[in-house]
């Protein structure tokens, strides 16, 4: 197997994050800890990788981020009073966190930005290729948008981003790829991005979300990427070196999403999310719909 093809095992989370858009809840609460129905946001994503056949994960850290470490810990005392209660159903479910994949943490330090967050994996995935999946973006399981960029990353090797179209006057949001089609429907070829440009100099309204699959060169990038937009080390501008010379780290590619995606960065988003995934579940959906119909009908 060539260096971009070996198996991608691992999976890299950056949480190190301080939540600013959900204060005061994230004071001392990780917003990677905050209840998505009744499981942390963070948990989905370990799931992600997990079922897309990752299960080597990183988290990248910071100060006060203690809980995330305890979430996938055991906790032998309340096992124990589980136990005790006969309540089987719930000792499962505290028990299902901690058998989920093998955890390593390492602390970012410095917030220096997403490019930064990826370049302290580096020890740890040395020359394999591997997964980065941001906790904001939450995928539905239904629509295996990982599983399917591993794919592409093995048939093309290189890189592989998560894309989806956005309204054009949504674009300043997101980085931004200009795109080529291939043989592939849903694989386009990447040849340059920009991160959260203006409207009118965006090059394309395909969005980069929050799913990476990257050859391990792009740690030597990393290390030689300048500070850019905010001030923070970009993930984007290295990916676009790459883009731009394949001969540095392989050609980049992007698997254009069109599933469910259940966006938690944001006040607003977070609370549809949260609505959406109720009313799909079996246990909560029916009540919940009924009371949420009623509650709507009301306030109209």
């Amino acid at each position: 197997m060539t260096q971009s093809h070996l198996r991608i095992s691992k999976a890299v989370i950056p949480a190190a994050g301080l939540g600013t858009r959900f204060l005061p809840a994230t004071k001392a609460t990780p917003k990677e800890m905050l209840p998505v129905v009744d499981k942390p946001a963070i948990q989905y994503v370990v799931e992600e990788a997990v079922s897309a056949g990752l299960d080597d994960v990183l988290m990248i850290t910071g100060r006060n981020k203690r809980p995330l470490e305890d979430h996938f810990d055991r906790n032998y005392e309340l096992e124990s009073a589980l136990q005790k209660k006969g309540d089987a159903g719930r000792l499962a479910k505290v028990q299902e966190s901690s058998d989920l994949a093998t955890m390593h943490y390492v602390r970012q330090g410095d917030p220096k930005g997403l490019g930064h967050a990826v370049l302290c994996a580096a020890p740890h995935v040395g020359n394999e290729p591997f997964a980065v999946l941001l906790g904001d973006d939450l995928i539905d399981p239904r629509d295996p948008l990982l599983k399917r960029m591993i794919e592409v990353q093995e048939q093309r090797g290189g890189s592989v981003i998560a894309l989806m179209e956005v309204a054009p006057e949504q674009i300043h949001l997101y980085g931004c790829a200009a795109v080529e089609t291939t043989e592939d429907s849903d694989v386009v070829k990447v040849g340059d991005l920009v991160e959260k440009p203006d409207p009118a100099d965006a090059p394309s309204n395909y969005a980069i979300i929050g799913r990476y699959v990257l050859d391990p060169r792009i740690f030597d990038v990393l290390r030689k990427t300048e500070p850019g937009r905010g001030g923070e080390i970009q993930i984007t501008d290295a990916l676009q070196l790459l883009a731009q010379d394949e001969k540095v780290g392989g050609p980049v590619h992007g698997v254009v999403f069109k599933g469910r995606r259940y966006d938690t960065g944001d006040r607003g988003d977070y609370l549809r999310a949260i609505v959406r995934l109720a009313c799909e579940r079996e246990d909560l959906g029916p009540d919940f719909r009924t009371w949420l119909r009623s509650y709507v009908t009301e306030e109209m």
